[in-house]
């Protein structure tokens, strides 16, 4: 139900999407959706269900909180101490995505004013005369710079993470992990903008609608590869089977009520323990690729009708097609970014590209400027992409609900449990302002998800459910 990035260990430590305009790499501006969507990993970010009016949450409880399961959750609430650390924690995150926004956007504006590309521009042309080879020498140079420079952002994010206890990896693991997303970024990197610019000298006034062509099969390839290729550089993956067989019996009675086939093979436990306290489960993949894979911290912190829960939510991401609708939806946000691009682009080489250093649009050195670009539009974007996010999130909340409905007994409180744990531990907020929740939630508020679950009945209303009959 959570997650984000390049590198996988930061997934669980967000409680809202963070759009961060990852300026250290393009290929995550155009790959968003394969490495960052909240349908094709966990989110734990928390914002706003169809029409349901939370209660608010403004002061915290004059008493401790007794155990999720021990008691009837109607509602989001956390014991004092821990109240304080989830404000305090939820705060810093936004205080960073905001720092880092603007962070980013001032160093790529350091990097064209000091005229950095060109110089790697030129070192690259002297270099060879072949292209390839010249987007070989400058890409790995232009993006390993801003990636450096972008690394006080990563560490302030793992600084907070062991501060407010949802992540155990030490320094050098996480450096490590860093490292590795890095190298990634890179070879992607280097294939994309060479690829980006090939298209640019041919088609200087129709670049952007013919790169948004070519970036579908790329897209569909990326997230094909993910869980194959990827995931496993950072965490390692169990068939459930193997380690979980009663919990395995108890989701195939789940996967049943849904009358579908997921066969056992696309189940999976990830150890996260090792880098993370945080809870997790998601959907990753795409076709043969596509699986479910749960979190052994999850295993061990959740009861099983909790974890159904978890569960049916994932499979409804995996029924109700959220992944080619996100991918439809996403495709129609980026032919605008690109289009955006290309006029911001033209309009910034035209007033200040001299003084860059810049040559002309299909120049290496005007990648910066396209980055500038695409930051500053996705950042934007971001409440009409977590918009989004959040109206299938909701389907997924109501499909979870459906489908453990008769296996579970009194589903609505093991739904509402289960929130209650996942906010627990990964402090989730308790009373994100409105304007947090339009700009960085991808999922509904913990709170209103909890109140959502527990009003949602439509067997005893004589009402039919909405996907599972």
């Amino acid at each position: 139900m959570t997650a984000r990035p390049t590198e996988p260990q930061k997934e669980a430590v967000r409680h809202a999407r963070l759009f961060f305009p990852t300026s250290t790499c393009l290929c995550l501006l155009f790959i968003t959706a394969a490495f960052a969507s909240p349908l094709l990993t966990a989110q734990s970010a928390w914002a706003t269900p169809l029409g349901q009016e939370a209660a608010p949450l403004t002061t915290p409880p004059s008493s401790e909180a007794a155990p999720a399961e021990t008691r009837i959750i109607k509602g989001y609430t956390l014991p004092p101490e821990k109240y304080e650390q989830a404000v305090a924690y939820s705060r810093a995150q936004y205080r960073l995505y905001f720092i880092g926004v603007i962070y980013g956007l001032v160093v790529l504006l350091a990097v064209l004013g000091g005229r950095v590309a060109p110089k790697f521009r030129d070192w690259a042309e002297r270099a060879s005369s072949r292209r390839f080879i010249q987007a070989v020498v400058y890409v790995p140079l232009l993006m390993g710079t801003l990636g450096i420079l972008g690394l006080p952002t990563a560490i302030s994010g793992q600084w907070l993470a062991l501060k407010y206890d949802q992540s155990v990896q030490g320094w050098g693991s996480w450096f490590w992990d860093w490292t590795k997303g890095q190298l990634i970024e890179l070879v992607m990197s280097t294939f994309l903008i060479w690829l980006l610019y090939g298209v640019i000298r041919r088609s200087p006034r129709r670049w952007w609608f013919s790169f948004w062509l070519a970036l579908l099969p790329l897209l569909v390839f990326l997230i094909f590869i993910r869980p194959y290729v990827i995931d496993p550089l950072f965490f390692q993956f169990t068939p459930l089977e193997q380690t979980q067989p009663a919990l395995v019996t108890q989701l195939e009675k789940v996967v049943e009520r849904g009358g579908l086939e997921i066969p056992r093979e696309r189940m999976f436990e990830m150890k996260a323990s090792e880098k993370l306290k945080s809870v997790n489960a998601y959907v990753t993949g795409w076709g043969a690729s596509q699986r479910i894979v749960v979190w052994d911290t999850i295993i061990e912190k959740m009861t099983t009708p909790q974890i159904l829960f978890v569960f049916g939510h994932e499979m409804g991401h995996y029924v109700l097609g959220h992944i080619p609708r996100f991918i439809a939806f996403f495709w129609v946000v980026l032919l605008a970014l690109l289009y955006l691009g290309y006029r911001g682009m033209h309009w910034a080489l035209e007033r200040w590209g001299r003084r860059w250093a810049i040559r002309s649009v299909d120049d290496w050195a005007s990648l910066p400027v396209l980055l500038l670009c695409f930051s500053l539009f996705l950042f934007l974007a971001a409440p009409l992409l977590n918009t989004h996010s959040r109206s299938v999130e909701h389907e997924a909340d109501i499909y979870g609900l459906e489908v453990i409905h008769g296996v579970v007994p009194d589903s609505q409180q093991a739904a509402a449990e289960a929130f209650q744990v996942l906010g627990e531990i990964d402090l989730a907020d308790p009373d994100p302002s409105p304007f947090i929740k339009v700009w960085l939630y991808d999922h509904p508020s913990l709170n209103e998800r909890i109140v959502f679950v527990q009003s949602y009945d439509p067997w005893s209303q004589g009402r039919a459910p909405a996907f599972v009959k």
